[in-house]
């Protein structure tokens, strides 16, 4: 039995859930579709280049969850995940998953993208136990601000020291996916670094490393 750790955004499924949202978002009017979306587009460049401000981007994506009801944001992420996330499910990634649980091992999704966009994916695939970026609540609404330390890039390995602390869990014998060279101090931290529909940048390291390279879709 060992620790089974996957990255979310196009690794688990086959696009970004966080820029989806915003799109979403645009879509419905729930935001300025012109300048949401083109604000939208930058950052979801800026992380493909590895250089993504994660504080200026959720000072973005966070601010539209304050101006709305969690009623309202709920009843949001119900046609999210009907109209943009289960086009994008991955039958291969859930077998490898279900994989993992026959074998006993421990499932664990860490994602930098916010908890209320991700817990209902992460849900679907029969997965208990997320690490995610805590948007901050207070009298049953989000603020707009993160409660501790956003769950990216260093940060990841944070959350996840803490969460073995509480869990007692080891990382010994552990797997983690990822497609995102961004991923890349979690993916040197594990014993069973594997990269799945790698970026450019992370398929040239798997490559001199001879990590296990995958494509699920």
């Amino acid at each position: 039995m060992a620790l089974a750790i996957f990255d979310l955004d196009k690794t688990l499924i086959g696009g970004d859930s966080d820029f989806l949202w915003g799109e979403f978002m645009s879509e419905i009017g729930a935001v300025d579709p012109n300048s949401y979306q083109k604000k939208n587009q930058y950052f979801f460049d800026e992380y493909a280049k590895g250089r993504l401000d994660i504080n200026e981007y959720l000072e973005f994506c966070l601010e539209p969850l304050s101006q709305n009801s969690m009623s309202t944001l709920n009843a949001w992420h119900q046609d999210f995940m009907q109209q943009k996330i289960q086009p994008i499910i991955l039958p291969k990634a859930q077998a490898v998953v279900d994989k993992h649980k026959a074998k006993g091992d421990r499932v664990l999704v860490i994602t930098a993208t916010n908890r209320f966009v991700t817990a209902p994916i992460v849900t679907q695939y029969g997965i208990d136990d997320l690490l995610a970026t805590e948007p901050e609540v207070k009298e049953g609404r989000y603020t707009g601000r993160v409660e501790g330390e956003p769950c990216f890039q260093k940060g990841k390995i944070s959350h996840l020291n803490q969460w073995l602390s509480e869990t007692g869990e080891s990382l010994e014998g552990a797997y983690f996916y990822s497609d995102s060279h961004n991923d890349l101090p979690m993916l040197e931290l594990v014993d069973h670094p594997i990269v799945v529909h790698g970026d450019e940048i992370l398929q040239s390291i798997a490559k001199e490393r001879n990590w296990p390279s995958l494509d699920w879709h």
